[in-house]
């Protein structure tokens, strides 16, 4: 089992950028698949991007060109940089974790998620 804890949110301007950082406790960090997403007020829970247990990304359209994840085994933590901020970006991003086969590819569902975090409210003003 693993458990999430996600920070760096916060309060920026339109273009600006911020990085969040989900730490991760427990074992076997290096064999999950991690993913973030993020929930604005009123809407469901969508997909940012993941990054799988070998270092492959993907990323949802909305924010391509705009986000990069990594992730830092030795440390157990998995970060999202998100440049170019927009007002839509606005939202609480959670991180989850899923204990991924190589051949798996990254999952882009919540329901796929086995452990989640608590979230990190971003919100960029206009």
């Amino acid at each position: 089992q693993v458990q999430l804890v996600e920070s760096g949110g916060g309060l920026v301007q339109a273009g600006g950028s911020l990085r969040l950082s989900c730490a991760a406790a427990g074992p076997s960090f290096s064999r999950y698949s991690l993913g973030w997403f993020r929930q604005a007020p009123g809407k469901d829970r969508e997909f940012v991007g993941g990054i799988h247990r070998s270092g492959g990304t993907i990323y949802a359209n909305s924010v391509k060109d705009r986000a990069t994840i990594s992730r830092d085994n030795a440390k157990k933590t998995v970060f999202l940089q998100m440049n170019s901020l927009k007002p839509e970006d606005t939202a609480a991003y959670y991180c989850a974790a899923k204990d991924t086969i190589l051949t798996a590819p990254i999952p882009t569902t919540r329901k796929e998620y086995n452990y989640w975090g608590q979230g990190t409210q971003v919100t960029v003003s206009s």
